[in-house]
C-alpha cells in the first residue's frame, strides 16, 4: 500500500515535517506501507504558477499524481493566522476535485500555541470533508510545549491505528477503476465505533 505524507513545513528543520515523519512511521509499524513524502515549500513556485495559467509543473505533477494515486494520506500544516497556511491550501485547490474520494487522510498540524489546537476542527477537517476524503477520527496537533511531553506520542499512536485500519479495509474493496465512496457506518465499523455511540 502507498501512503502520502503532505508537508507544508516552511522551515529546515522543521516541526511540522517531524510531526509528519512520526506519523508515518506509527502507520508502517502497524501496516506495511511505500511512504512517499511531499514538501510543498519544494513546490511553492510551481504551485503559483499552477494558479494563474493552469498548468502543473513537473514536480508539481508528480505530486498531485502521487496523492491522487495514494491508498493514505497524512496532510500537516503549520498554523499560520489561526488557520492553515496559504501554501497547503493552494496545494489542494491545484488538486483535482475528485482526488481524495473515500480515501483515508490523516489531519494534523503544528503552532506555537495550543490555544490553535482546534484548527483541526474549524479548518482540516471542514476542507477534507468538502474533498469527500474518509478523515480518521483522532486529528493531531502539536504545540511547541508539546515536544517531549506526555500525551503527543498516544495521539500518534491513536491516529496512526486508525488510519492504518481505514487502509487496510478500504485497500481490499476498492476498485482499480474508480474510487469508492464509503458508507458512514461502514467506516465507524472499521473502527470499531457503534453508530448509538458516535
Amino acid at each position: 500500500m502507498k501512503l502520502v505524507v503532505v508537508s507544508a513545513g516552511l522551515s529546515v528543520p522543521s516541526s511540522t515535517r517531524l510531526l509528519a515523519d512520526r506519523l508515518a512511521a506509527a502507520v508502517d509499524r502497524r501496516t506495511p506501507v511505500d511512504i512517499q513524502v511531499v514538501e510543498l515549500r519544494d513546490l511553492a513556485v510551481e504551485i503559483a504558477h499552477n494558479l494563474t495559467n493552469g498548468f502543473p509543473g513537473k514536480k508539481l505533477a508528480a505530486a498531485l499524481d502521487a496523492v491522487t494515486e495514494a491508498d493514505g494520506l497524512i496532510a500537516v500544516t503549520p498554523v499560520f493566522s489561526a488557520s492553515y497556511s496559504g501554501l497547503f491550501k493552494s496545494f489542494f485547490d491545484v488538486l483535482d476535485k475528485d482526488a481524495l474520494t473515500g480515501k483515508p487522510v490523516l489531519i494534523a498540524a503544528t503552532g506555537g500555541s495550543a490555544r490553535h489546537s482546534l484548527v483541526l476542527e474549524h479548518a482540516l477537517r471542514p476542507l477534507f470533508a468538502y474533498l469527500r476524503a474518509v478523515v480518521v477520527p483522532t486529528g493531531v496537533y502539536a504545540a511547541s510545549e508539546d515536544w517531549g511531553a506526555e500525551g503527543l506520542p498516544e495521539r500518534i499512536e491513536r491516529a496512526a491505528g486508525e488510519l492504518a485500519t481505514l487502509m487496510q479495509g478500504l485497500s481490499t474493496t476498492r476498485p482499480a477503476s474508480e474510487p469508492t465512496v464509503v458508507p458512514f457506518t461502514d467506516q465507524l465499523a472499521a473502527l470499531n465505533i457503534s453508530p448509538s455511540g458516535v
